[in-house]
């Protein structure tokens, strides 16, 4: 989208329907047949911080407006405190991430693999395929996977794959964290004005104390923000990759 007026009618149509500046069709599909229906969101990560820090304020966003979203870690993330056992980090990071949804307002689910030794095979391929196909949601995200982390290559081709396969099809957006250092090569399709949600994300990314939050915004993830709202048109936006193919439709509302 070039023109100046065609970008802000785009962004007005995506307002209204309260989700900002990201046009999923089957939320506009929802919303105007059935004014009031809820959503479905998904979000799938690697460790517990990765869907906070990759798309807190989406996620946010949706469950502020009423529809129901789960965060999914891929594990809980194990391997990730020097000097911890695994299931002493185990242990610290489920209750980080629990904490993390609460502000947040999702549910959290972990699927069991662990951090550092994740794998993607037919049995875990499976085990995610049946997840979407249990939960039938209308929206996923998930890694990008042109990652330097293979956990988050793991989340994301799994994902991937259980999207290939479920018989009720979603859209499936992708998300980058720690951009050039962790992702790589990210050109967003599609972003979400999170001006009003930065604060809300923040916070539940500071829940993560074990992970050095500042750290972790520190490694690039508010100049992000910035930089993709600046991309969209506003204060603070996060950016996403829309998977297109086979069966899955996505469209910019007229």
């Amino acid at each position: 989208m070039t023109l100046k007026s065609s970008r802000r009618q785009f962004f007005k149509n995506a307002s209204a329907l309260g989700i900002g500046t990201l046009p999923l069709s089957v939320l506009a599909e929802t919303k105007i047949k059935n004014e009031g229906a809820k959503l479905k969101v998904i979000c799938v990560g690697g460790h517990p911080d990765d869907p906070e820090s990759g798309c807190g304020g989406t996620l946010t966003k949706f469950s502020t407006a009423g529809h129901e979203v789960k965060v999914v870690y891929l594990t809980r993330g194990e391997a990730g405190i020097e000097g911890k056992s695994h299931s002493e980090a185990s242990a610290i990071r489920t209750k980080e991430a629990e904490a993390a949804c609460k502000i947040l307002n999702v549910k959290s689910y972990f699927l069991g693999q662990v951090d550092g030794n994740t794998e993607v095979n037919n049995e875990w391929i499976t085990k995610m395929t049946e997840l979407m196909q249990n939960e039938k949601p209308d929206i996923v995200f998930t890694h990008w996977p042109i990652d330097s982390h293979k956990d988050h290559q793991a989340a994301s081709f799994l994902t991937i794959q259980a999207w290939m396969r479920v018989k009720k099809k979603f859209q499936l957006y992708f998300f980058e964290v720690c951009a050039g250092d962790q992702t790589m090569m990210f050109h967003p399709t599609d972003y979400v004005d999170i001006t009003k949600e930065q604060e809300t994300k923040r916070k539940a990314l500071y829940c993560h104390t074990s992970q050095d939050p500042a750290g972790i915004y520190a490694c690039g993830h508010e100049m992000m923000e910035k930089f993709r709202g600046a991309e969209a048109g506003v204060t603070a936006a996060e950016g996403f990759i829309c998977l297109k193919g086979r069966n899955s439709v996505s469209m910019i509302l007229p």
